[in-house]
């Protein structure tokens, strides 16, 4: 028992350290979006006025004032976005054999792991550096998928997402996604559709998720080369902690949308309103389910939500 308490919590700890650095670029990256589109020249359109826009289209204030909404800023069409994906996705793991899937799938993601670090980057480097170390990001990831490597530029990618859209949506409207897939993470992970999926993610090393060993040693292991499942029920046999990805990205969105909102400090709030969340789910796992799987975003939600109240 002594030897495997400190792994368990070192996976704990860890898990927590990768959400803080992942809200910590959000509030490095969000504050330099508009002087960098300022500097170059660049409009485009900022959070609407309206706290929850549902629809595209023009929107009658209370103080009379009408705006326009545009798609990329109503929570209609972006929860559509997302649960459309979802369901596309699921279609395609279970419908084409993995083997057929595998390339593609890896180019997708490193395609978005080297979106994310340009976006990380630019702001603060020549474009063409930028540009050169997300390439470089993207192509290493897809041909030597080493974990640390892995949760680095995932992290890049989820922080760097938030920080961009988090400047279309007001911080009521990203509450709503996180809540609208708080329901959708409870219901996935209670009827095993998000196990199954990320199962089948992780069978062509392209999961959208943290992968934390509770061995040090496995931080350098080449994903392509691993024996050991990632996703494992049991948790005696369980050799990596797993955190989605859209657990640490949803909080990082709404932190970017407080930030654009209300400024640093709320949003430095929210950011730590959801690491108490996080908290809270490592807590209820260790004591009620024993290790078990639990979906991450609705405590992530329930706090976050308390956190958007008192600002």
């Amino acid at each position: 028992m002594s030897t495997k308490r400190p792994s368990k919590l070192n996976t704990v700890y860890l898990g927590l350290l990768l959400f803080v650095i992942a809200q910590v670029l959000i509030l490095l990256v969000a504050p330099r979006i508009d002087p960098f589109l300022d500097e170059n020249d660049i409009d485009i359109p900022t959070q609407p006025s309206a706290p929850i826009a549902w629809w595209p289209g023009e929107v009658t204030l209370p103080s009379g004032e009408v705006i326009d909404v545009p798609a990329n800023s109503a929570l209609g069409p972006i929860l559509i976005y997302i649960f459309v994906a979802v369901v596309v996705l699921g279609l395609t793991l279970y419908k084409i054999p993995l083997t057929a899937l595998k390339v593609l799938l890896r180019l997708l993601f490193a395609l978005l792991f080297s979106w994310g670090a340009f976006i990380a980057t630019v702001f603060y480097v020549p474009l063409p550096v930028a540009v050169a170390i997300a390439v470089a990001f993207g192509a290493v990831w897809f041909l030597i998928p080493l974990v640390w490597l892995h949760n680095l530029v995932l992290i890049l990618a989820v922080s760097s997402i938030g920080a961009v859209f988090g400047r279309f949506i007001t911080p009521w409207t990203a509450m709503a996604i996180i809540l609208a897939l708080a329901v959708y993470d409870f219901l996935a992970v209670r009827f095993k559709f998000m196990l199954w999926m990320a199962d089948r993610l992780s069978q062509v090393n392209a999961l959208p998720a943290l992968i934390i060993p509770k061995n040090y040693s496995e931080w350098n292991f080449n994903l392509k080369k691993r024996e050991q499942k990632i996703i494992e029920l049991n948790p005696a046999e369980r050799e990596y902690s797993i955190l989605g990805g859209g657990d640490i990205a949803f909080p990082c969105l709404l932190t970017a949308s407080v930030y654009f909102a209300q400024g640093m400090r709320p949003a430095a709030i929210i950011a730590a309103f959801g690491l108490l969340g996080l908290v809270s789910v490592y807590a209820i796992q260790a004591i009620f389910l024993k290790g078990k799987p639990m979906p991450a975003l609705p405590p992530i939600a329930a706090f976050t939500l308390i956190g958007l109240l008192i600002i």
